[in-house]
């Protein structure tokens, strides 16, 4: 890495992980408890075919939108697809988008996938649709993309490769739901802000100085652990530069004045919310 590339992309990365402190939930903020955000192992017999055949939809749509952008005559790299179905049940990745749009709902003795026009809050519903979702697509998605690539399916087609012939995953009914099982958590939609900054820090990921990204607490900005783990600071440049994130609160106070009035800038912007 350049040695003048480096402040600016540290500064970014520290930018970003202060807007997702400063925009957190209401609930957060208000004292309130969060809200479960484990996946429910027990849920997924119910919703694995129909997330299944969300999978083959998104897979489809995504290759659609990238086949839109290139001429007619070229065709999406096989490698692209391969990154979509390796990503499409990763949260951690813009691929699974899909999943902060859907509530699971009761109804009867089924479990039922519903869409919804903007994106929630991932908790425990989100999580198991990507534990079900994860579930399914085991070690396919290499095969999954090499069908889409040669074959180029129509939508219903890549639902009955994914979920009937590669991985049985709407080879039977689901079973009915247990009468007592206790409801998963409302939908709680998302604010945009919070939806925006993260996705900013999703296409972050991959960037110099930013793969180990770490969010802080309030508690550690206030008390000045900006990063910091603990260590000496290394006084190899080029060491220095290869930790990026872990020596994050030395690069910001030792780096020069600018650096040093942001994070005071940032300690204040925490105190006075």
């Amino acid at each position: 890495m350049a040695r003048g590339s480096a402040a600016p992309v540290v500064v970014a990365v520290a930018l970003a992980a202060v807007l997702l402190l400063l925009v957190a939930p209401a609930a957060e903020a208000a004292g309130q408890k969060k809200p479960a955000t484990a996946a429910r192992r027990e849920d997924v017999p119910y919703i694995r075919c129909q997330v299944c055949e969300r999978i083959a939809r998104e897979i489809s749509a995504q290759v659609a939108a990238k086949q839109q952008a290139l001429p007619p005559s070229k065709k999406v790299p096989e490698i692209e697809i391969i990154d979509i179905a390796e990503n499409v049940c990763n949260l951690k990745k813009q691929e699974a988008d899909w999943m902060l749009r859907i509530d699971i709902v009761e109804k009867g003795d089924r479990l039922e996938l519903v869409d919804q026009d903007e994106e929630g809050h991932c908790n425990s519903e989100c999580k198991t649709i990507e534990r079900a979702c994860q579930e399914v697509m085991g070690y396919a998605d290499t095969d999954v993309a090499e069908f889409v690539y040669t074959n180029k399916p129509s939508v219903d087609q890549l639902i009955k490769f994914v979920c009937k012939d590669i991985t049985k995953a709407c080879a039977a009914d689901p079973p009915p739901v247990p009468k007592d099982r206790i409801p998963g958590e409302p939908f709680a939609a998302k604010p945009s802000k919070d939806a925006e900054m993260e996705k900013i820090m999703r296409s972050m990921e991959g960037m110099p100085g930013a793969p180990n990204m770490k969010m802080y607490s309030r508690d550690d900005l206030m008390k000045n652990n900006f990063g910091v783990d603990g260590d000496e600071d290394d006084e190899d440049d080029d060491e220095e530069e290869d930790n990026l994130p872990k020596n994050l609160g030395n690069i910001l106070k030792n780096k020069g004045p600018q650096k040093k009035d942001l994070k005071q800038q940032v300690v204040k912007q925490i105190k006075d919310t």
